[in-house]
Protein backbone atom coordinates (compact mmCIF):
# COMPACT_ATOMS: atom_id res chain seq x y z
CA UNK A 1 0.00 0.00 0.00
CA UNK A 2 1.18 3.48 -0.90
CA UNK A 3 2.18 5.56 1.99
CA UNK A 4 -0.07 8.73 2.54
CA UNK A 5 2.10 11.07 2.43
CA UNK A 6 3.57 13.07 -0.71
CA UNK A 7 7.45 12.22 -1.25
CA UNK A 8 9.21 15.74 -1.20
CA UNK A 9 13.11 15.39 -2.26
CA UNK A 10 16.02 18.15 -1.06
CA UNK A 11 19.72 18.50 -0.68
CA UNK A 12 20.90 21.57 0.29
CA UNK A 13 23.86 20.70 -1.35
CA UNK A 14 22.14 21.96 -4.99
CA UNK A 15 21.70 25.14 -3.57
CA UNK A 16 25.27 25.69 -3.79
CA UNK A 17 25.40 24.79 -7.58
CA UNK A 18 26.91 27.97 -8.82
CA UNK A 19 26.43 29.94 -12.38
CA UNK A 20 29.31 32.08 -13.92
CA UNK A 21 30.04 35.84 -14.82
CA UNK A 22 26.33 36.83 -16.50
CA UNK A 23 24.27 39.91 -15.87
CA UNK A 24 20.84 38.04 -16.26
CA UNK A 25 21.38 36.13 -19.52
CA UNK A 26 24.16 38.21 -21.41
CA UNK A 27 27.72 37.69 -20.05
CA UNK A 28 29.04 40.23 -18.51
CA UNK A 29 31.39 42.05 -20.93
CA UNK A 30 31.92 45.06 -23.26
CA UNK A 31 28.64 47.15 -22.52
CA UNK A 32 27.65 44.75 -19.80
CA UNK A 33 28.64 45.24 -16.62
CA UNK A 34 28.08 42.94 -13.73
CA UNK A 35 24.74 43.31 -11.71
CA UNK A 36 24.92 43.67 -7.80
CA UNK A 37 22.66 41.10 -7.14
CA UNK A 38 24.72 37.98 -8.74
CA UNK A 39 24.55 36.55 -12.20
CA UNK A 40 22.44 34.22 -13.39
CA UNK A 41 18.59 34.57 -13.07
CA UNK A 42 18.52 30.97 -12.19
CA UNK A 43 19.82 30.86 -8.81
CA UNK A 44 19.48 29.51 -5.30
CA UNK A 45 16.89 31.66 -3.39
CA UNK A 46 14.14 30.31 -4.98
CA UNK A 47 14.31 27.05 -4.48
CA UNK A 48 15.44 27.71 -0.75
CA UNK A 49 12.52 30.06 -0.06
CA UNK A 50 10.23 27.46 -1.39
CA UNK A 51 11.62 24.73 1.15
CA UNK A 52 11.76 27.74 3.82
CA UNK A 53 7.97 28.22 3.70
CA UNK A 54 7.08 24.55 3.55
CA UNK A 55 8.90 24.47 7.29
CA UNK A 56 7.49 28.04 8.66
CA UNK A 57 3.74 26.78 6.94
CA UNK A 58 4.39 23.18 8.74
CA UNK A 59 3.19 22.18 5.55
CA UNK A 60 7.21 19.95 5.57
CA UNK A 61 5.59 18.20 8.52
CA UNK A 62 3.04 16.40 6.06
CA UNK A 63 5.46 15.08 3.74
CA UNK A 64 7.87 12.85 3.50
CA UNK A 65 11.09 14.09 3.66
CA UNK A 66 14.30 12.39 2.12
CA UNK A 67 17.37 13.22 0.01
CA UNK A 68 18.49 10.80 -2.68
CA UNK A 69 22.18 9.39 -3.82
CA UNK A 70 23.44 11.12 -6.88
CA UNK A 71 23.07 9.66 -10.61
CA UNK A 72 25.25 6.53 -11.45
CA UNK A 73 27.71 7.14 -14.70
CA UNK A 74 25.58 3.74 -15.95
CA UNK A 75 22.48 6.02 -15.34
CA UNK A 76 24.03 9.20 -16.83
CA UNK A 77 25.46 7.41 -19.64
CA UNK A 78 21.26 6.14 -21.13
CA UNK A 79 21.15 9.55 -22.45
CA UNK A 80 24.32 11.64 -22.43
CA UNK A 81 27.60 10.17 -24.35
CA UNK A 82 31.10 9.29 -22.18
CA UNK A 83 32.57 12.25 -24.08
CA UNK A 84 30.54 14.84 -22.71
CA UNK A 85 30.97 13.58 -19.47
CA UNK A 86 33.94 12.93 -19.15
CA UNK A 87 34.29 17.20 -20.88
CA UNK A 88 32.17 17.84 -17.59
CA UNK A 89 33.38 15.88 -14.98
CA UNK A 90 37.07 17.41 -16.06
CA UNK A 91 36.00 20.73 -15.79
CA UNK A 92 34.42 20.41 -12.43
CA UNK A 93 37.57 18.80 -10.95
CA UNK A 94 39.19 21.81 -11.39
CA UNK A 95 37.99 25.25 -10.82
CA UNK A 96 34.84 24.90 -13.30
CA UNK A 97 33.86 26.09 -16.80
CA UNK A 98 30.84 26.24 -18.94
CA UNK A 99 29.63 24.08 -21.84
CA UNK A 100 26.96 25.07 -24.18
CA UNK A 101 25.35 27.77 -24.14
CA UNK A 102 24.51 29.65 -20.75
CA UNK A 103 25.37 26.69 -18.22
CA UNK A 104 28.26 27.82 -16.02
CA UNK A 105 28.85 25.95 -12.64
CA UNK A 106 31.96 26.00 -10.80
CA UNK A 107 34.47 23.65 -8.95
CA UNK A 108 32.43 20.39 -7.72
CA UNK A 109 29.68 21.12 -10.58
CA UNK A 110 29.28 17.82 -11.96
CA UNK A 111 28.57 15.77 -8.60
CA UNK A 112 26.27 18.43 -7.74
CA UNK A 113 24.08 18.01 -10.97
CA UNK A 114 24.09 14.58 -10.51
CA UNK A 115 22.72 14.79 -7.50
CA UNK A 116 20.24 17.12 -9.23
CA UNK A 117 19.62 14.24 -11.44
CA UNK A 118 19.25 11.43 -8.78
CA UNK A 119 16.46 13.43 -6.82
CA UNK A 120 14.48 13.15 -9.84
CA UNK A 121 15.55 9.15 -10.42
CA UNK A 122 14.20 8.39 -6.61
CA UNK A 123 11.55 10.56 -6.94
CA UNK A 124 10.11 8.10 -10.35
CA UNK A 125 11.12 4.90 -8.41
CA UNK A 126 9.60 5.47 -5.15
CA UNK A 127 6.00 6.70 -6.75
CA UNK A 128 6.60 3.45 -9.22
CA UNK A 129 7.00 1.02 -6.29
CA UNK A 130 4.57 2.52 -4.30
CA UNK A 131 5.37 3.68 -1.60
CA UNK A 132 4.23 7.04 -1.90
CA UNK A 133 1.44 8.27 -3.94
CA UNK A 134 3.35 11.15 -5.87
CA UNK A 135 6.41 12.96 -5.25
CA UNK A 136 7.83 16.27 -5.69
CA UNK A 137 11.86 16.48 -6.68
CA UNK A 138 13.46 20.41 -5.63
CA UNK A 139 16.01 19.38 -8.34
CA UNK A 140 18.41 22.20 -9.00
CA UNK A 141 20.05 22.62 -11.40
CA UNK A 142 17.25 22.24 -13.79
CA UNK A 143 17.53 19.98 -17.01
CA UNK A 144 15.02 20.28 -19.37
CA UNK A 145 16.87 22.34 -22.29
CA UNK A 146 19.80 19.69 -21.77
CA UNK A 147 20.30 17.85 -24.85
CA UNK A 148 22.57 14.66 -24.39
CA UNK A 149 25.89 16.37 -25.38
CA UNK A 150 25.00 19.78 -25.71
CA UNK A 151 23.92 21.83 -22.03
CA UNK A 152 21.55 24.78 -23.03
CA UNK A 153 19.65 26.90 -20.95
CA UNK A 154 20.86 26.58 -17.21
CA UNK A 155 20.81 23.09 -17.54
CA UNK A 156 23.80 20.65 -17.57
CA UNK A 157 22.31 17.03 -17.04
CA UNK A 158 18.55 15.89 -18.67
CA UNK A 159 16.78 14.88 -15.30
CA UNK A 160 14.22 13.81 -15.95
CA UNK A 161 14.88 12.00 -19.15
CA UNK A 162 18.07 10.58 -17.05
CA UNK A 163 14.97 9.60 -14.57
CA UNK A 164 12.46 8.01 -17.09
CA UNK A 165 15.50 6.08 -18.77
CA UNK A 166 16.41 4.68 -15.60
CA UNK A 167 12.90 3.37 -14.39
CA UNK A 168 12.33 1.79 -18.18
CA UNK A 169 15.71 -0.07 -17.69
CA UNK A 170 14.84 -1.58 -14.65
CA UNK A 171 11.39 -2.63 -16.11
CA UNK A 172 9.12 -0.41 -13.82
CA UNK A 173 6.91 0.94 -16.36
CA UNK A 174 6.46 0.10 -20.09
CA UNK A 175 5.18 3.86 -21.07
CA UNK A 176 6.17 7.13 -19.38
CA UNK A 177 4.68 10.66 -19.81
CA UNK A 178 6.52 14.26 -19.15
CA UNK A 179 4.20 16.83 -19.10
CA UNK A 180 6.42 20.67 -19.05
CA UNK A 181 4.76 23.56 -18.36
CA UNK A 182 7.81 25.35 -17.18
CA UNK A 183 7.32 28.94 -19.54
CA UNK A 184 10.43 27.51 -22.05
CA UNK A 185 9.97 24.90 -23.89
CA UNK A 186 11.53 21.66 -23.17
CA UNK A 187 13.88 21.13 -26.49
CA UNK A 188 16.12 19.03 -24.28
CA UNK A 189 13.45 16.44 -22.90
CA UNK A 190 12.18 16.45 -26.54
CA UNK A 191 15.23 15.95 -28.29
CA UNK A 192 16.25 12.68 -26.00
CA UNK A 193 12.56 10.92 -26.97
CA UNK A 194 11.68 12.41 -30.59
CA UNK A 195 12.03 9.49 -32.61
CA UNK A 196 10.42 6.84 -29.58
CA UNK A 197 6.73 6.23 -28.58
CA UNK A 198 7.34 4.58 -25.55
CA UNK A 199 7.34 8.15 -24.12
CA UNK A 200 5.06 10.59 -24.68
CA UNK A 201 6.41 14.29 -24.48
CA UNK A 202 4.58 17.53 -23.70
CA UNK A 203 5.66 21.07 -23.63
CA UNK A 204 3.28 23.99 -22.96
CA UNK A 205 5.17 26.87 -23.33
CA UNK A 206 5.20 30.97 -24.12
CA UNK A 207 5.90 31.13 -28.17
CA UNK A 208 9.60 31.92 -28.86
CA UNK A 209 10.42 32.62 -25.30
CA UNK A 210 13.32 30.47 -25.07
CA UNK A 211 15.00 28.49 -27.12
CA UNK A 212 13.83 31.04 -29.83
CA UNK A 213 13.96 28.33 -32.61
CA UNK A 214 11.55 25.21 -30.84
CA UNK A 215 8.92 24.50 -30.07
CA UNK A 216 6.84 24.31 -32.81
CA UNK A 217 3.46 22.98 -32.67
CA UNK A 218 4.14 20.86 -36.25
CA UNK A 219 7.38 19.23 -34.70
CA UNK A 220 5.75 15.90 -33.93
CA UNK A 221 8.21 13.43 -33.86
CA UNK A 222 10.09 11.12 -36.34
CA UNK A 223 9.92 7.77 -36.77
CA UNK A 224 8.78 5.81 -34.11
CA UNK A 225 8.13 8.71 -32.41
CA UNK A 226 5.75 10.74 -34.63
CA UNK A 227 2.89 11.70 -33.01
CA UNK A 228 4.52 10.93 -29.52
CA UNK A 229 5.56 14.97 -29.57
CA UNK A 230 3.13 17.17 -28.93
CA UNK A 231 4.31 21.27 -28.47
CA UNK A 232 1.61 23.70 -27.64
CA UNK A 233 3.26 27.59 -27.67
CA UNK A 234 1.32 29.75 -26.69
CA UNK A 235 0.98 33.74 -27.52
CA UNK A 236 1.91 35.88 -24.59
CA UNK A 237 -0.47 37.14 -21.52
CA UNK A 238 -2.53 34.00 -21.73
CA UNK A 239 -2.74 33.84 -17.74
CA UNK A 240 -4.91 31.06 -15.76
CA UNK A 241 -7.59 30.53 -17.85
CA UNK A 242 -6.00 29.78 -20.93
CA UNK A 243 -3.45 27.11 -19.54
CA UNK A 244 -6.55 25.72 -17.63
CA UNK A 245 -8.25 25.09 -20.86
CA UNK A 246 -4.99 23.89 -22.28
CA UNK A 247 -5.03 20.92 -19.71
CA UNK A 248 -8.65 20.36 -20.35
CA UNK A 249 -8.95 20.10 -24.34
CA UNK A 250 -5.04 19.25 -25.34
CA UNK A 251 -3.27 17.91 -22.30
CA UNK A 252 -5.46 15.34 -20.71
CA UNK A 253 -7.20 14.02 -24.12
CA UNK A 254 -3.02 13.50 -25.53
CA UNK A 255 -2.50 11.23 -22.14
CA UNK A 256 -6.07 9.71 -22.12
CA UNK A 257 -4.86 8.53 -25.44
CA UNK A 258 -1.21 7.47 -24.87
CA UNK A 259 -2.24 5.65 -21.54
CA UNK A 260 1.17 6.33 -19.66
CA UNK A 261 2.22 4.45 -16.45
CA UNK A 262 3.44 7.51 -14.91
CA UNK A 263 2.90 10.90 -15.41
CA UNK A 264 6.10 12.93 -15.05
CA UNK A 265 5.70 17.06 -14.51
CA UNK A 266 8.51 19.31 -15.72
CA UNK A 267 7.10 22.08 -13.01
CA UNK A 268 8.79 25.41 -14.05
CA UNK A 269 6.97 28.45 -12.27
CA UNK A 270 8.46 31.15 -14.59
CA UNK A 271 4.75 31.32 -15.88
CA UNK A 272 3.28 32.63 -13.11
CA UNK A 273 3.26 36.63 -12.44
CA UNK A 274 5.94 38.09 -11.62
CA UNK A 275 8.89 36.59 -13.39
CA UNK A 276 11.27 38.57 -14.81
CA UNK A 277 12.02 36.16 -17.59
CA UNK A 278 8.65 35.46 -19.05
CA UNK A 279 4.62 37.16 -19.71
CA UNK A 280 2.36 34.40 -19.50
CA UNK A 281 0.76 36.24 -15.94
CA UNK A 282 -0.38 32.62 -14.32
CA UNK A 283 -1.15 32.45 -10.33
CA UNK A 284 -0.78 29.98 -7.90
CA UNK A 285 -3.87 28.88 -8.30
CA UNK A 286 -3.20 27.63 -11.95
CA UNK A 287 -0.20 25.35 -10.75
CA UNK A 288 -2.31 24.02 -7.94
CA UNK A 289 -5.34 23.29 -10.23
CA UNK A 290 -2.96 21.98 -13.50
CA UNK A 291 -2.04 19.66 -10.33
CA UNK A 292 -5.34 18.60 -9.44
CA UNK A 293 -6.07 18.40 -13.60
CA UNK A 294 -3.38 15.68 -13.39
CA UNK A 295 -4.15 13.79 -10.34
CA UNK A 296 -8.16 13.57 -10.97
CA UNK A 297 -6.45 11.47 -14.50
CA UNK A 298 -3.69 9.53 -12.59
CA UNK A 299 -5.87 8.84 -10.01
CA UNK A 300 -3.46 11.14 -7.52
CA UNK A 301 0.24 9.52 -8.93
CA UNK A 302 2.26 12.17 -9.99
CA UNK A 303 6.03 13.24 -10.05
CA UNK A 304 6.95 16.60 -10.32
CA UNK A 305 10.91 17.47 -11.02
CA UNK A 306 11.39 21.46 -10.54
CA UNK A 307 13.12 23.22 -13.69
CA UNK A 308 12.61 27.14 -13.75
CA UNK A 309 10.77 30.02 -11.84
CA UNK A 310 12.58 33.28 -11.07
CA UNK A 311 11.00 35.52 -9.26
CA UNK A 312 12.10 34.81 -5.28
CA UNK A 313 8.91 36.49 -4.18
CA UNK A 314 6.66 34.33 -5.69
CA UNK A 315 8.11 30.55 -6.52
CA UNK A 316 7.42 29.69 -3.31
CA UNK A 317 3.78 30.43 -3.45
CA UNK A 318 3.32 28.64 -6.20
CA UNK A 319 5.19 25.52 -4.78
CA UNK A 320 3.35 25.54 -1.94
CA UNK A 321 -0.10 25.57 -3.96
CA UNK A 322 0.99 22.74 -5.60
CA UNK A 323 2.62 20.59 -2.74
CA UNK A 324 -0.83 21.19 -0.70
CA UNK A 325 -2.99 19.99 -3.87
CA UNK A 326 -0.18 16.67 -4.03
CA UNK A 327 -0.42 16.13 -0.37
CA UNK A 328 -3.71 16.74 0.32
CA UNK A 329 -3.07 19.04 3.02
CA UNK A 330 -5.34 21.78 4.77
CA UNK A 331 -2.41 23.96 5.30
CA UNK A 332 -2.54 27.01 2.93
CA UNK A 333 0.49 30.16 2.44
CA UNK A 334 -1.11 32.99 1.98
CA UNK A 335 0.80 35.06 -0.06
CA UNK A 336 0.21 39.01 -0.41
CA UNK A 337 -0.21 39.32 -3.89
CA UNK A 338 -2.91 37.26 -4.57
CA UNK A 339 -5.28 39.71 -5.42
CA UNK A 340 -2.50 41.57 -7.87
CA UNK A 341 -1.98 39.04 -9.79
CA UNK A 342 -5.89 37.83 -10.48
CA UNK A 343 -6.29 41.43 -11.28
CA UNK A 344 -4.39 41.24 -13.96
CA UNK A 345 -6.11 38.47 -16.05
CA UNK A 346 -7.22 38.71 -19.39
CA UNK A 347 -10.31 40.14 -19.99
CA UNK A 348 -13.01 38.77 -21.25
CA UNK A 349 -12.40 39.58 -25.43
CA UNK A 350 -8.68 38.44 -24.51
CA UNK A 351 -10.14 35.19 -23.38
CA UNK A 352 -12.22 34.19 -26.29
CA UNK A 353 -9.26 34.69 -28.73
CA UNK A 354 -7.31 32.16 -26.37
CA UNK A 355 -10.26 29.86 -26.41
CA UNK A 356 -10.27 30.32 -30.17
CA UNK A 357 -6.54 29.68 -30.51
CA UNK A 358 -6.45 26.89 -28.41
CA UNK A 359 -10.10 25.27 -30.31
CA UNK A 360 -7.54 25.39 -33.33
CA UNK A 361 -4.94 23.45 -31.79
CA UNK A 362 -7.30 20.78 -30.67
CA UNK A 363 -8.31 20.59 -34.21
CA UNK A 364 -4.85 20.10 -35.63
CA UNK A 365 -3.59 17.16 -33.11
CA UNK A 366 -6.59 15.01 -32.68
CA UNK A 367 -8.78 15.25 -36.23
Amino acid sequence: MAANKTAFLFDEKCFWHAGGNYAQLAQVGGHVQPMVSGGLPEAPETKRRLKNLLDVTGLSNELSLSGAPAATQEALLRVHPETYLSEFKALSDGNGGELGLRTPFGAGGFEIAALSAGLVIKAVETVLRGDHDNAYALSRPPGHHCLPDWPNGFCLLANIAIAVESALAQGLAKRIAVVDWDVHHGNGTEAVFYDRSDVLTISIHQERCYPLDTGEIGHRGKGDGEGFNMNIPLPPGCGHHAYVETMEKLVIPALTRFQPDLVVVACGFDAANFDPLSRMICTKETFRTMTRQLMDFTGNRLVAAHEGGYSEMYVPFCGHAMLEQMSGSSITAIDPVTERAEGQQPNERVRAFHTTLINEMVNYFFD
